[in-house]
């Protein structure tokens, strides 16, 4: 029987799967510390504000969202006129690759990358190269080399997901300044929250002085708001224009924007939980060296674990025992990472379980 067929391409596509496992041992509390959420959830005032919206759910949103975009605005001093908002920082970067890479076309992402960044190329008929990177770190000279007549779009998450490295900004500037002029520099700083480095720079600076930068950002993360989908672009007025024309016309909805918007007004809460990643990303890294796994070194709330490949201490299997005690990590075979599991920096009593659960791991205690 015939039935439509995807366009050739299509189906070699890597599904975005997420974290899969089998559930904890009977009694055991369950912490979810695979997908880099905030541990506090979001504002008391972005609820406040979502609940607010419940009354208007039989209107559409509006289509700019312009409340949101002055409020991004006032928080980054910067132009809303130059802020596209998305149902999360993932569908704009699709609405780039969408923009800018088609068929004939490369997009380079690095070696453990993120990984919208090669599924969003192909999904648009572009061809993704990938460049290797140095102790899980972008390498700016290994992109430069992969760069050719075809490349179209560069994509860089800074701070990078899975591995929590991130390039100073310095190198991104290098990055940018060596770039042909007709490439779009694309810099993901979702964890850029989380980084207190005074070498660092979230890409705002560059976006707002280049002709061919943009800078993403979600309120996934340190605001809280995974479920509400919720990430915006800031670029060049004649990238906003192209992104605009091909963004869906209601892309963020009413109560999303509203939560939103009260969540970035909130530093107080913003700056809670960055204070508390900081503190317990610091005492993980030397507490899991001492349990004798080797851990990169991350500015972002999460952290990659490395384990042994001789049987009994593999990532695999500390993956099973960790959920059975109620503790699930992220696998990242997907990410080229079969031996790596990569952990969200939790609640107190989180982090200490997992530290201790991976004690009795390494040493063949019985889960």
């Amino acid at each position: 029987m015939s039935h439509p067929v995807p366009r050739p391409g299509v189906l070699d596509i890597p599904q975005y799967t997420m974290n899969k496992s089998v559930g904890p041992d009977p009694g055991r509390k369950l912490f979810r510390l695979s997908a880099n959420e905030s541990p506090f959830g979001p504002s008391s005032k972005a609820i406040e504000a979502y609940q607010e919206a419940a009354s208007h759910l039989g209107d559409y949103p509006e289509g700019t969202s312009r409340v949101l975009r002055e409020a991004i605005s006032r928080a980054f001093e910067i132009d809303p006129n130059r802020i596209v908002c998305g149902a999360g920082s993932d569908v704009i970067l699709n609405l780039l690759a969408q923009a800018f890479a088609g068929v004939g076309d490369e997009a380079i992402s690095t070696a453990h990358g993120f990984m919208v960044f090669p599924i969003a190329t192909s999904a648009n008929g572009a061809t993704n190269v990938v460049a290797p990177e140095v102790e899980f770190a972008a390498d700016v000279d290994a992109i430069l080399s992969k760069v050719g007549p075809r490349t179209k779009i560069v994509w860089l998450a800074n701070p990078n997901n899975p591995t929590g490295t991130y390039l100073p900004s310095d190198e991104v500037k290098r990055l940018r300044a060596s770039l042909p002029s007709h490439v779009l520099l694309v810099l993901d700083a979702a964890y850029s929250d989380y980084v207190s480095r005074r070498d660092y720079e979230s890409g705002i600076e560059l976006a707002a002085g280049t002709e061919n930068t943009v800078v993403t950002h979600t309120f996934s993360k340190i605001h809280g708001l995974a479920a509400l989908r919720v990430g915006w672009m800031f670029g060049p007025a004649h990238i906003v224009d192209a992104v605009n024309r091909i963004r869906p016309p209601f892309i963020v909805s009413t109560s999303a924007m509203r939560a939103a918007a009260a969540a970035i007004e909130d530093r107080a809460h913003q700056q809670m939980s960055k204070m508390h990643t900081e503190r317990w990303r610091d005492w993980l890294i030397p507490e899991l060296g001492r349990v004798g796994l080797k851990v990169t070194h991350s500015v972002a709330n999460f952290v990659l674990i490395h384990f042994p490949i001789e049987p009994g201490k593999t990532a695999e299997e500390a993956h099973r025992f960790l959920t059975r005690r109620g503790l699930v990590l992220r696998p990242l075979k997907n990410y080229r990472l079969p031996h790596a599991l990569r952990l969200t920096i939790g609640t107190e009593e989180a982090n200490r379980l997992v530290v201790e659960a991976l004690r009795d791991f390494m040493a063949g205690s019985p889960a």
